[in-house]
């Protein structure tokens, strides 16, 4: 997988430690006298190391590597302790990764470690991943719509954006799903009527959400377990767009499970430029 990782240029690094407390993954040590990532799993691309480096060895690039893994951070931090704990979630909440923060309580709680946040109830991440505008909900579409001079919306769900969906949810199970990029329904000016209806929905941006690793996670636990009927992949003409395109191919690629998928290219002036089978 493409994604955002650490970079240490061992010419710069003088081998001063100074980065290792700041990683709250423990991803970094020093070895041979110089820092060290020692795996691609224990680094989450944030970048909280990069300011406390003096020779500015560190940078954060893209490049393949394996996906972050919460569960082998944890195992790994505990030996540490409850500072230790509290400081890797605390790094992960304010940062907004609310979906990892939520795998480290779980993990807390399938093995019987005490959870050290009941303690800062403000900082723990609420059942619906701490943000109200996150929490699930279900509502229906208006009947005989085609009555009302007004647009009605098409959404059935809530919430949509791709970090904050639960795959599991009931919404997406035997379900057509669309995956569309944030900025299709701003240019597609009847959205709702030709892409939305009769589907769940979940958008994202491949450009400038961070973590995407996690949405390939997601889109197979849909096809997998939620067993998805259908996906269409709704993107922009810009080349970063063809990002979600690619997450949907690999999801396709890990998954036990064969489902058509359909690609739409929509232009920046609104006009449907193409559209394809990938599967």
């Amino acid at each position: 997988m493409i994604r955002k990782i650490i970079s240490i240029d061992e010419d710069k690094c003088n081998g001063c430690g100074d980065c290792v407390p700041s990683c709250a993954e423990g991803a970094l040590q020093i070895i041979n006298g110089k820092a060290r990532l020692i795996s691609d799993l224990f680094c989450d691309g944030l970048g909280a190391c990069l300011g406390t480096c003096p020779t500015n060895a560190i940078t954060v690039i893209e490049r393949e590597a394996e996906p972050y893994n919460e569960r082998k951070v944890m195992e790994y931090i505990i030996k540490g302790g409850k500072e230790t704990i509290v400081a890797h979630i605390k790094h992960l909440i304010e940062h907004g990764e609310n979906e990892y923060a939520n795998e480290a309580f779980r993990f807390l709680k399938e093995n019987g470690i005490p959870n050290p946040f009941d303690e800062i109830s403000e900082l723990a991440p609420k059942q619906h991943s701490g943000c109200p505008g996150s929490k699930a909900l279900s509502f229906e579409t208006k009947e005989n719509q085609d009555e009302s001079p007004e647009v009605e919306s098409q959404l059935t769900h809530w919430p949509i954006q791709l970090h904050l969906v639960s795959p599991e949810a009931p919404y997406y199970r035997n379900s057509d799903v669309l995956i569309a990029a944030d900025c299709c329904a701003y240019s597609y000016g009847n959205f709702h009527a030709d892409f939305m209806k009769g589907k769940s929905v979940a958008i994202a941006c491949p450009k400038l959400d961070t973590n995407k690793e996690i949405y390939l996670d997601k889109i197979v636990t849909m096809i997998n377990k939620s067993e998805v009927k259908s996906i269409t992949v709704a993107i922009m003409q810009v080349p970063c767009c063809g990002g979600l395109v690619q997450l949907v191919q690999q999801a396709l690629n890990f998954s036990e499970r064969d489902v058509p998928v359909n690609v739409v290219v929509i232009g920046v002036r609104g006009e449907i430029l193409q559209e394809v089978s990938i599967n």
